[in-house]
């Protein structure tokens, strides 16, 4: 019997898409532009990844599950060397690189059909359907998006104005 999905899986990778090219992806962009080439590279401590890595680990984890994964390509990825890396990587490369691949991304999650959402892969050793790959490439970019963001607000101590809130009407106002 042929697995069914919904409309609802559909919707889901259009939302997946657009979190990551709309709403994180130029988040990581801005948070790169404020730090300068240096910052980019800091670690607060050995424990922890700079900004630069963890920019690099996201290209790793996108190109690995989604371009990879989902879409067949060639999987090359070396995840050790996205951590050990300690620039300096240019920020105009860094981005480009981001962009690049969440552009890749992308394109492999519009052509997803409904039928192939439920199709189960191995990836970097688990069994998943597309539909869990995209779910967990959408929320481990957004984990790191805010790390990013983090690290940018630490060097920079000031709000960076990410979030906007609609205004709340006062009951009894127009």
């Amino acid at each position: 019997m042929k697995a069914k999905t919904t409309r609802a899986a559909s919707l889901f990778l259009a939302s997946a898409r657009h979190t990551l090219a709309k709403q994180n992806l130029p988040n990581i962009v801005k948070c790169l532009q404020q730090l300068s080439e240096e910052e980019i590279w800091w670690r607060p401590n050995p424990a922890s990844n700079s900004a630069g890595n963890l920019a690099l680990h996201l290209c790793g984890n996108v190109r690995q599950w989604i371009i990879s994964g989902l879409g067949g390509a060639e999987d090359r990825r070396e995840r050790d060397r996205e951590f050990a890396e300690r620039g300096p990587i240019p920020r105009r490369a860094l981005v480009t690189q981001l962009r690049r691949t969440v552009r890749d991304a992308g394109r492999v999650l519009a052509r997803l059909s409904d039928d192939s959402l439920s199709r189960e892969y191995k990836i970097q050793g688990y069994r998943v359907t597309w539909l869990d790959a995209a779910f967990r490439v959408a929320e481990h970019f957004g984990y790191h998006t805010g790390q990013i963001v983090y690290i940018t607000k630490l060097k920079r101590a000031q709000d960076l104005k990410f979030t906007r809130l609609p205004a709340i009407k006062k009951v009894g106002t127009r």
